[in-house]
């Protein structure tokens, strides 16, 4: 990792190149984004499974891309008991914290008027699950559970083929979070056919879910044609630590979001040039301890960077700035630091909170902005699956009591037919 201080005159223009990554990424892909989204909005199922050939290097026919439910059944066969049972654990915890989240129609009465809010479930929506370098079973679990607890119908899932199939993993929780039906689609071809449909996948309405900087490109350039929930692409992590933090906790930590691939990134802001030193000396050291020492190695390479700066506020401004998917607060008293953050996709509190912790089974959601985009979009939750509908009621006593006011504001504005629907109720 490299250390840059606050002192030194590249540090300010440092920050600024993290923090408009998301940027520079997306423009980068954009051209073969766009090539392949249209492709398969004009050619369908059979340009999906060209690209899955090409890219996945797995030769489909269209009546196999949806998984079947006996390959469902199979996979509970595939893993062990205590497997299931931590699925099924996991699963409890995330639906406990997104019931909370649960919104109702509400009405209230404004003199004889009735004015308020319908919240109704969007019909359909795509969960995409990345499959090119791990399993991500607690993705499923995060992505898919929430849209049950909403009341979504129908719940579909696209995750990348494998020669020996699909994870069992993947399946055994699909079927737990209720997801109704699985494709074996990957890549900018999967967003393309959830967003456009195709013979063997009805378009959705909404697609959530985390994915590399092709997916999340795809995802972007198609909002609008179909809703999105985020941008979601490589894993970002920001620690902001004091003099006081365990630099072997801190390494460990940053290593933690650098395994997930080589375009994870990883960052450390802290007040101690000699905590600095240490985490990246003991990053170096951890690294030969993992399975996934190379990519890990290769995340810490390209992306990860140290900042020293002189106080606390000023380690908070940073983190700020560059807005990022996870922040942990590795500081004595973090909760006095809480309302200073602006923009992250979630906080860890504390030296003992762990971001894995909430990867798995703490409850809060792990589909998080990425790429600075947590200036403005939020952690994936219940309500990015429902919608809202205003509720507006009057009877002629209520109408007539505001008339004046309504022809007023219309005639101010040019638009004498609005004047007008309302004085043809009284002519």
């Amino acid at each position: 990792m490299k250390i840059l201080a606050s002192t030194d005159r590249t540090f300010g223009a440092a920050v600024k190149k993290v923090a408009s990554r998301a940027r520079i990424q997306g423009v980068a892909v954009e051209k073969t984004v766009k090539a392949i989204l249209q492709a398969v909005e004009k050619g369908g199922d059979q340009a999906v499974l060209r690209y899955t050939k090409q890219f996945d290097r797995i030769a489909l026919k269209a009546s196999d891309l949806r998984v079947t439910s006996e390959e469902i059944k199979e996979a509970y066969h595939r893993i062990r008991k205590e497997e299931g049972d931590a699925l099924r654990f996991a699963a409890e915890r995330v639906t406990a914290f997104h019931e909370r989240q649960r919104t109702k129609t509400w009405m209230y009465q404004d003199g004889s008027a009735t004015l308020g809010q319908a919240v109704t479930s969007i019909d359909a929506v795509g969960v995409y699950v990345p499959g090119g370098k791990a399993v991500y079973p607690s993705t499923v679990l995060m992505s898919a559970i929430p849209a049950k607890v909403a009341g979504v119908p129908r719940i579909v899932m696209c995750t990348p083929p494998h020669k020996d199939g699909i994870s069992p993993y993947l399946l055994v929780a699909a079927h737990i979070a209720g997801v109704t039906d699985v494709y074996r689609i990957g890549g900018i071809q999967a967003i393309a056919a959830l967003a456009f449909g195709t013979n063997s996948v009805a378009r959705v309405d909404k697609i959530v879910g985390p994915g590399n900087i092709y997916v999340a490109t795809a995802k972007r350039m198609l909002y609008g044609t179909v809703g999105i929930d985020m941008v979601a692409g490589p894993s970002e992590l920001l620690v902001v630590a004091d003099e006081d933090a365990k630099p072997a906790h801190v390494a460990a930590d940053l290593l933690c979001e650098a395994e997930h691939d080589e375009d994870a990134q990883v960052w450390l802001v802290t007040t101690s040039a000699s905590l600095a030193k240490e985490v990246c000396r003991l990053v170096d050291v951890q690294l030969n301890g993992l399975q996934r020492t190379k990519i890990a190695s290769k995340s810490v390479e390209r992306h990860s960077m140290a900042f020293v700066v002189a106080t606390m506020d000023e380690a908070i401004a940073v983190a700020n700035e560059i807005a990022a998917e996870h922040l942990t607060l590795s500081v004595d008293e973090p909760f006095e630091y809480l309302q200073k953050v602006r923009h992250a996709g979630a906080l860890f509190l504390g030296r003992y909170t762990p971001p894995a912790v909430a990867d798995y089974i703490a409850g809060p959601n792990h589909v998080l902005p990425t790429g600075g985009t947590a200036r403005f979009f939020s952690a994936l939750s219940v309500h990015d699956y429902t919608k809202i509908s205003n509720i507006v009621h009057y009877t002629k006593e209520e109408l007539a009591k505001v008339k004046d006011h309504l022809v007023r504001l219309a005639q101010i504005e040019g638009f004498d037919a609005h004047a007008k629907s309302l004085q043809s109720r009284f002519s």
